[in-house]
């Protein structure tokens, strides 16, 4: 959620995000160089999410390929960023059961995945994953969480930009 609120910041309409009753969520819509983003912050219980994102895509006329999903991962380190296409969801619940939501294939979904590292010592990973972040994690975040809004918003444009138009970023 905190990366989307960041992209809806960069694109401008962090004031326009509305309650969709339709879908659950809280929807924001940006332009970009031509292209129509739609912003999804699914409302539901997290292991729900998926429903979510399936009547937005059914609302929004959105195609499995439109649809980018946006994760914290136990298995990157605090602060790393990347893209997957497809791929096992692995221990990532509300991953499988989002895409047990969507009419696509797991292979075609890409998802955004914000490294969160594993808790240490005896911490389960539930009451990890729902604990604040320390001070000296927060700092960090910041800078994360725009690298992470950036680095999405660069690759849906790379993306879905007509050949040529953002040139070879190899």
């Amino acid at each position: 959620m905190a990366v989307l609120d960041r992209l809806a910041r960069q694109l401008a309409v962090a004031e326009g995000w509305r309650a969709d009753r339709r879908c659950c969520a809280d929807v924001t819509v940006a332009a970009a160089r031509g292209l129509e983003l739609v912003l999804l912050k699914p409302r539901r219980l997290m292991n729900l999410n998926g429903l979510s994102v399936a009547s937005a895509a059914e609302i929004y006329n959105l195609h499995p390929e439109d649809i980018y999903l946006v994760h914290d991962d136990l298995d990157k380190a605090l602060g790393k960023v990347a893209i997957k296409l497809g791929g096992s969801a692995r221990q990532a619940l509300e991953v499988k059961l989002l895409q047990l939501s969507l009419p696509l294939p797991p292979q075609e979904m890409t998802r955004l995945r914000v490294g969160i590292g594993r808790p240490e010592g005896e911490a389960t990973v539930s009451s990890y994953v729902l604990a604040p972040f320390s001070t000296g994690e927060q700092e960090r975040l910041e800078q994360v969480l725009g690298q992470a809004a950036t680095f999405l918003l660069e690759h849906i444009l790379q993306r879905r930009a007509p050949t040529g138009e953002l040139g070879d970023r190899g």
